[in-house]
């Protein structure tokens, strides 16, 4: 199971690969902003792909580090806001009835739900720093209203360490090697991705059952 589940994610990793490429390569800062605004707001992007083509791309000298990681955070930041403002106006009777749209299961919405309701901000900062939840975890602080300049500012931090460190990845990690390397690394990266991933939910799913 597990392997057959890696082996899908690393599938999607290195497909995305020459997609975000051709469209960094056409539209450049531009792009990262719109591939991380739809990141941020929950649509199957993966930033683990974005964010290291951008830091291969400003190691290359064909734009400015710097510049590409403002663009990631504002779109970062734009979709968290527009998750967080979806979760706090419409609740989550209307979310949970469109889940398909933002390819989520009720079954991982409930789980992160649950987390947040027992962490509290600590979890606004922490869901940023793990695969696939950081994109989640807007909408259960919608649903609770939490205080929103609490949730920015813990999610903007946040949100930055993660698109600075998967940058600074792609900058002094993939530099001047062969796109089968940048394939290899991206598998390899997917991996940990999803290791990390599968055991946090299985720890959260452990929490909520000994309550």
């Amino acid at each position: 199971m597990l392997l057959s589940v890696t082996s899908t994610v690393i599938s999607i990793f290195t497909s995305s690969y020459a997609t975000v490429t051709a469209l960094v390569t056409k539209y450049g800062y531009a792009a990262i902003f719109g591939l991380m605004l739809m990141e941020g707001s929950s649509l199957p992007v993966p930033s683990e792909v974005v964010l290291p083509l951008a830091g291969l791309f400003a190691q290359k000298g064909l734009m400015s580090v710097y510049i590409a990681f403002l663009a990631a955070l504002f779109g970062s930041i734009g979709g968290l806001i527009i998750d967080y403002y979806v979760g706090y106006f419409l609740g989550k009777e209307v979310v949970y009835k469109h889940l398909r749209l933002f390819r989520i299961r009720k079954e991982s919405l409930d789980r992160f739900d649950a987390w947040f309701e027992r962490n509290g901000t600590a979890a606004v900062f922490i869901s940023r720093l793990i695969p696939v939840v950081r994109t989640f975890m807007s909408f259960p602080a919608g649903f609770a209203r939490m205080n929103a300049k609490k949730f920015f500012s813990y999610s903007i931090f946040g949100t930055a360490i993660w698109d600075a460190v998967l940058i600074a990845f792609g900058y002094y990690f993939l530099s001047g090697k062969s796109a089968t390397y940048v394939l290899t690394a991206i598998g390899v990266f997917a991996i940990i991705i999803y290791l990390i991933y599968h055991t946090f939910t299985r720890r959260m799913g452990a929490g909520r059952k000994a309550q």
